[in-house]
């Protein structure tokens, strides 16, 4: 029986047909004219100074709001404010009408996932649901019965929830995970959009809802 992330790795596969060129990877050599699987994608402990050290720019897309924003926010080691401060507004509270400042820590895990998966030659806008909320806002959630927890850390800009359009939500959740930065969330949901994953700074720790 195949394991679980040999099942993971399945998808991933699946989910990236079509958005891989010729390239094969190191040690790799296709078959038949296919080509090789990627490596394991999960492995993100294993990325080198070269990728910390390099620009930072995010690709994010706001479906609540239809905004999309591609910032170089970091650089030389330095977050740019002008970016930051747009960013805080990309993942502001789009009911409440209000932003806050956003956790450094959460941008680096986001710009670090979209970062990895582009790695194997998917460079998909990273779809923002959720990122700052209001407490008014956090409290109309638990009311309408969404999946809500009463001390949010999206009351303190320090959690989005976020999916990436054709990734299975288990293969990004597990890539979060791998950063060790901090809370992660599966929310799996049978729609045509699928599920989407919670990612925070917070104490390490995992769920499914």
């Amino acid at each position: 029986m195949p394991s679980r992330r040999q099942i993971l790795r399945q998808t991933l596969t699946l989910t990236a047909a079509g958005l891989f060129t010729t390239r094969v990877f190191a040690g790799d050599k296709p078959k038949n004219g296919e080509l090789a699987p990627p490596p394991d994608l999960f492995d993100s402990q294993a990325l080198d100074i070269d990728f910390w050290v390099k620009p930072r720019t995010l690709d994010l897309i706001r479906p609540q709001s239809g905004e999309r924003s591609k910032l170089l926010y970091w650089k030389d080691g330095e977050v740019i404010d002008s970016a930051y401060q747009e960013l805080c507004h990309i993942l502001r509270d789009v009911n409440g009408k209000k932003s806050a400042p956003i956790d450094p820590k959460l941008l680096e895990t986001l710009w670090a996932t979209q970062a990895y998966i582009a790695r194997f030659g998917m460079t998909k806008p990273l779809e923002i649901l959720s990122g700052y909320r209001t407490p008014e806002s956090n409290r109309h959630l638990i009311e309408q019965g969404v999946p809500a927890a009463r001390k949010s850390l999206h009351m303190d800009g320090k959690a989005a929830d976020i999916r990436i359009a054709n990734l299975h939500e288990e293969v990004l959740g597990e890539l979060i995970q791998s950063f060790r930065q901090g809370g992660v969330g599966f929310y799996y949901r049978a729609t045509a959009n699928g599920g989407w994953i919670h990612t925070d700074t917070g104490l390490q720790r995992s769920w499914k809802g």
